[in-house]
């Protein structure tokens, strides 16, 4: 009897020890759920206002306000537009880490201090700004391409344009005769064969070259003519690119010369131009670096905004507003997961 009730004591005891233990167990955890169901996420912006440089062009400007309206309505930033230059706000940019982002960077114009802050690690390249990275072309109006062959190339103008213009030449608007593109153009057309097909016309300056665009529509004249983008001379006529080939780095570092002894065919050469970002934006603000990532805009919506930028009574942020209304299916993707 009594070891049967010694070893019924020990029992008791073991279970009423037990009873404590389990039950700390249970609250620990209990509190860890509750510790990291109250928890706030990271912030999809960081801990810093999203300053986005607005350069003093007209498409930077407007990338910079619409920029600014996504983030702010898609991902509740504090976004600020800031005033830019490219080779500055590289610069601060590389050393500071703000602006936070520059849509529109030209990294070719301020080589230096882009490479600068590259090798700093404090900047980066988020993705092209535009979609396209062939910014310079030949072009021709809607009414000439439909008596072209198609598709429409630059190689097949020597044997066409007989054919549309009775035999004489057709004009070739070309850039000012101090720009480089001028000399590009000049050698461009005799590697074409096109040197005793078309007339080549060097207006003096911007303001001439649209107008003669403007004239030579209005007449339905057949012309030929040098341009790039984004501008809204190409989405407020029917304009339609010639297809140049494609970029041969010798042939095109010939191009680039007046003395050019051989000229051969070749592209333009593609211009990087690129959304600049800050590095600690990727490691603060994943979401945001996310959505910069994605968000390469199609030229022709560049065009078409300038084009409206160059109503009367039209502004920056006024169309960068439309856009952001209008234009949902071009900038959604770029949100992704974060639109609710």
């Amino acid at each position: 009897m009594h070891i049967r009730h010694l070893a019924a004591t020990l029992i008791l005891f073991a279970a009423a020890s037990a009873v404590p233990a389990m039950a700390q167990v249970t609250v620990l955890d209990q509190a860890q759920d509750q510790a990291a169901a109250s928890a706030e996420p990271p912030a999809p912006c960081g801990t810093r206002p999203i300053s986005i440089a607005r350069m003093a062009w007209p498409s930077a400007e407007l990338l910079a306000e619409i920029h600014a309206r996504i983030l702010t309505r898609s991902f509740g930033c504090t976004a600020e537009v800031v005033p830019g230059d490219l080779a500055a706000t590289a610069s601060a940019m590389g050393s500071t880490g703000q602006p936070a982002v520059a849509p529109e960077m030209w990294p070719t114009r301020a080589v230096e201090v882009w490479n600068a802050g590259i090798e700093a690690q404090m900047l980066r390249q988020a993705a092209p700004t535009y979609a396209e990275t062939q910014l310079e072309g030949w072009y021709v109006p809607d009414y000439v391409a439909a008596a072209l062959p198609q598709p429409i190339t630059a190689a097949d103008l020597a044997a066409a344009l007989p054919t549309i213009s009775d035999g004489n030449p057709v004009r070739f608007i070309s850039c000012p005769p101090d720009w480089a593109c001028s000399v590009i153009n000049r050698n461009l057309v005799a590697a074409h064969g096109l040197t005793d097909l078309v007339d080549l016309v060097e207006p003096a300056n911007r303001f001439e070259m649209d107008t003669l665009l403007a004239e030579a529509v209005s007449r339905s004249e057949p012309i030929i003519f040098y341009y790039w983008a984004p501008n809204a001379v190409l989405s407020q006529f029917n304009f339609l690119p010639l297809d140049m080939g494609e970029y041969i780095e010798e042939a095109a570092q010939c191009l680039a010369r007046r003395g050019c002894p051989s000229p051969a065919p070749s592209a333009f050469a593609a211009e990087p131009v690129v959304i600049a970002v800050s590095e600690w934006v990727f490691t603060e603000a994943p979401q945001v670096a996310g959505y910069l990532q994605r968000a390469s805009l199609p030229l022709e919506e560049m065009n078409a905004m300038l084009a409206q930028l160059s109503e009367t009574g039209s502004t920056v942020e006024g169309v960068a507003d439309r856009f952001v209304a209008e234009r949902g299916e071009v900038w959604e993707p770029w949100v992704g997961a974060a639109l609710p």
